[in-house]
């Protein structure tokens, strides 16, 4: 049974809302609602006008879970605006960078170029999963262990996570692994050890680092907490002489624990700080290394954007 002229224009009137208030998950659902088409009919119109997407990709873009970042993809949100007869820039006007409203503001950030010195090849891998700059995740409390093998090298490092959505729709996490020198990432195995499981892992060889999809059990709702664990064993570098860890927003408890093999053992730690990866260090403490898993750690209790870490000598 067809819509009736009133629920018409009470439909049209909803989608120049959303068109002109967005955000944009908001405003491409209200228009395939307004315009009753299905997803594969949406995909189908697309790959006649000589763009490729997945149904899924179009789901997960009405829903919020993602938001198209790649090249191709804003062609296709582009040829979006045609098949669903919307005026031009409609929808690409509201993946443009604005002010954050009240309802959605997030923790001041800071770009991933000042937080690693491959932030270019991280950049990359990050667009390939289309993941958005801040994931729709805050940080709560991150419990970090980070093992030293015998021989010096980063063994692996284990991370019990939990986080809160401040949007609706997401359902993973974006994992970053930076190994140290000589570290080959196509032989780092990703781990999934609570509550989520590995999706799509991508890496880049000369620059050692590796990003993995932690998949939840569950699809969030804003505000909702989650609780899940994952690790990278590694192995693939060589001596290793500190662990950081870089913050581009601000969050919740951070609590990082190095442990090293008995064969292994440094003669002096320290923690510290670094507003980027260029910056000095700051905030240096000596750290005691104690305990029958010899290990030092630190505790942040909320943390700022920016890089912190724990740095060891052998001799």
């Amino acid at each position: 049974m067809g819509r009736t002229g009133t629920q018409a224009a009470e439909a049209e009137a909803e989608l120049a809302r959303a068109l002109r208030t967005g955000p944009f998950h908001l405003a491409l659902r209200t228009a395939l609602t307004a315009r009753g088409l299905a997803l594969h009919r949406v995909q189908h119109r697309l790959a006649q006008r000589g763009v490729r997407v997945g149904v899924t990709s179009l789901s997960y873009w009405q829903q919020g879970a993602r938001r198209p970042q790649r090249p191709e993809s804003l062609r296709a949100v582009r040829m979006l605006e045609d098949v669903l007869d919307l005026p031009a820039q409609a929808l690409t006007r509201l993946l443009e960078p604005t002010g954050a409203s009240p309802e959605t503001e997030r923790p001041a950030a800071r770009s991933y170029r000042l937080l690693v010195e491959e932030s270019r090849a991280l950049e990359r891998l990050l667009a390939e999963l289309e993941s958005p700059a801040d994931g729709g995740l805050h940080t709560v409390c991150h419990l970090e262990r980070v093992f030293i093998g015998p021989d010096r090298a980063l063994s692996g490092r284990d991370s019990q996570h939990v986080v809160r959505a401040h949007r609706d729709g997401v359902d993973r996490y974006v994992a970053i692994h930076h190994g140290d020198s000589g570290c080959d990432p196509g032989r780092v195995t990703v781990r999934a050890t609570e509550n989520c499981r590995v999706g799509r892992v991508r890496w880049h060889s000369g620059s050692g680092v590796l990003v993995a999809e932690l998949l939840f059990d569950a699809r969030l709702r804003a505000g909702e907490t989650y609780v899940f664990g994952y690790g990278f064993d590694d192995g693939t570098g060589g001596p290793s002489g500190e662990y950081i860890r870089g913050f581009s927003f601000a969050g919740g408890q951070y609590v990082l624990q190095v442990r090293f093999d008995n064969a292994a053992l440094p003669v002096r730690c320290r923690r510290f700080a670094r507003a980027s990866a260029t910056a000095p260090r700051t905030a240096q403490q000596e750290l005691t290394l104690a305990g029958r898993h010899r290990g030092v750690h630190l505790v942040e209790p909320a943390v700022r954007p920016g890089i912190l870490g724990i740095s060891w000598d052998w001799t």
